[in-house]
């Protein structure tokens, strides 16, 4: 492309390349890998920190994944539409994903921390986990300095719904719009530029198993356990309906 910088054409292609190595890879393992599609749960050698972090972990991760498909997906016309101003956008964005994000913290450093004390945990996480914790926690860190210090050098808040969210849906409209990206300040690249080298090491690492999350599992039956003497002396009883979920 004529007249496109080097750095530009980064974000008009990169993207494409992670979005081909996360599908290649995941096709790979999923055919040839079935028995490492898992967590490799380790609660057997200790539960305490897991009963802690692993929720924490979970339940931030979601509010911060829902707060980043609002941000990128939603664009600023329809908030405007619904009578939200830019300034409580911003501020809501604020105090709802800095508390997201310091649990998600918290939690991963309770399940990095456990990992590397308990020998059999330690043991049994790879390399690319390794090195996934590390890009996850920058990933964090960078995240919540972005909604902290978003602000240009006029003193005001930056509206990455103007640059990052725009560029980000010209991907999936596969006219990439590099130059916006270029707009924004730099350390909204970083963030970015750290998610998708995430991305990119998502299928090789035990963050594949979120492709296959049993969101069945909330909205079955419930499991009734009978020890064997008590339901042969038991006497029969009404048949009561079903309930379902939780």
């Amino acid at each position: 492309m004529p007249g496109t910088s080097g750095a530009e054409l980064w974000w008009d292609i990169g993207p494409y390349f992670v979005l081909a190595i996360v599908g290649v890879a995941t096709w790979w393992r999923y055919h040839y890998d079935k028995f490492g599609w898992t967590t490799r749960s380790s609660q057997l050698y200790e539960s305490k920190l897991l009963r802690i972090g692993s929720p924490m972990f979970h339940f931030g991760s979601f509010a911060v994944i829902a707060g980043h498909i609002m941000g990128l997906f939603v664009p600023e016309s329809w908030t405007r539409a619904l009578g939200m101003s830019d300034r409580f956008y911003h501020l809501q964005a604020m105090l709802l994903g800095i508390p997201a994000g310091i649990a998600t913290l918290v939690g991963v450093g309770l399940l990095i921390y456990r990992r590397r004390t308990e020998r059999p945990v330690f043991k049994a996480t790879s390399v690319n986990d390794k090195l996934m914790y590390a890009v996850l926690v920058c990933a964090l860190l960078v995240g919540m300095c972005c909604t902290l210090m978003g602000t240009t050098a006029y003193g005001r808040e930056h509206d990455y719904r103007e640059t990052v969210s725009v560029w980000f849906r010209s991907i999936w409209t596969l006219n990439p719009r590099g130059d916006l990206m270029l707009q924004a300040p730099f350390y909204f690249q970083v963030h970015v530029m750290i998610a998708l080298t995430l991305f990119a090491l998502w299928p090789f690492t035990r963050l594949v198993h979120a492709f296959s999350a049993p969101i069945g599992y909330l909205f079955r039956p419930y499991i009734v356990y009978r020890s064997r003497d008590l339901a042969k002396n038991s006497q029969p009883t009404a048949s009561r309906p079903q309930r379902r979920g939780w």
